[in-house]
């Protein structure tokens, strides 16, 4: 079997995505906890798992098409580069480590986990082929991310976090979707759901979403739980790198039309690394200062 064609259906760059996982114990003030950072960790591994194995039973749905596709022709079983008897015990294994991961840590964690296992069969089965409602999936399945880091950890979780984290979602599946728009419009053969979305609905969509982001962001900062949370009444100062970031990925999207993998363009874009970057630090200085 090519091992790199088994690494590159496992897609472990999407594991990027479970980085939400983190957020509990980074806006709990919990990051150096070494007990709570190694249950994140965990956490971060079942999802991975989970993750991988849904990856791959997508692909086993969508071989024949995938095979018309102008880019997704060239993933592993699309290409022929790994069967799909080695694909089906590929996801087994992938299963069953991930649910065996989670239960490790509690009931409720393995309950998320199987919930995001459900959701993402359903959408490789069916919702994936509903307009709107594939986006929401997807949100959804960053929601249940964070959720898995904090039940981990036992921190609770603010709704506003919650709320930023699905509007966010939301965006970043709905800049994959503009693309996938345009290559429909230029006659490839994309997934039945895009048929019902245009770039009008999607660019609508998009500037909604992104105002109603940074919005939802700055409630969060300048609310009182946060304020006496943290200690301090300063945090609404990062917004600047979400208003930030937010405008470069619309910038990737509009100018560059880079938007197809969000995971990819925060891999690649410097700009973005930056603005990451910078956000983390300024928040950490905030609110981990001495």
């Amino acid at each position: 079997m090519n091992i790199r064609a088994c690494i590159k259906l496992l897609r472990p760059h999407q594991w990027l995505k479970n980085g939400f996982v983190f957020a509990p114990i980074f806006f709990g003030f919990k990051l150096f906890d070494s007990h709570l950072l190694s249950r994140t960790l965990v956490a971060f591994a079942a999802f991975c798992l989970a993750a991988s194995a849904m990856y791959v039973l997508n692909d086993l749905r969508d071989i024949e098409a995938d095979r018309e596709h102008p880019t997704k022709r060239n993933r592993p079983l699309a290409s022929g580069a790994i069967s799909r008897k080695a694909a089906q015990v590929i996801l087994t294994v992938l299963l069953l480590a991930g649910i065996a991961t989670a239960a490790s840590l509690n009931l409720t964690c393995l309950g998320l986990t199987l919930g995001y296992i459900a959701l993402n069969t359903a959408y490789s089965l069916k919702l994936k082929h509903l307009a709107l409602i594939d986006i929401f999936c997807i949100a959804t399945g960053f929601v249940l991310r964070i959720l898995m880091g904090g039940f981990a950890t036992g921190i609770a979780l603010s709704h506003w976090i919650v709320s930023v984290t699905f509007l966010l979602a939301l965006f970043l599946a709905l800049a994959k979707r503009r693309d996938d728009v345009k290559l429909f419009l230029n006659g490839s053969d994309v997934r039945t759901a895009i048929e019902d979305y245009n770039l009008k609905l999607i660019d609508t969509a998009l500037a909604i979403i992104a105002a109603v982001t940074l919005v939802a962001y700055i409630m969060y900062t300048v609310s009182p739980e946060v304020i006496a949370g943290f200690g301090t009444d300063y945090v609404y100062l990062t917004t600047v790198f979400v208003l930030l970031g937010l405008l470069r990925y619309l910038q990737l999207v509009y100018v560059f039309e880079e938007g197809a993998a969000p995971t990819m363009v925060l891999i690649k874009d410097r700009f973005l690394q930056l603005t990451i970057i910078g956000w983390i630090a300024s928040f950490l200085i905030i609110i981990y200062k001495p």
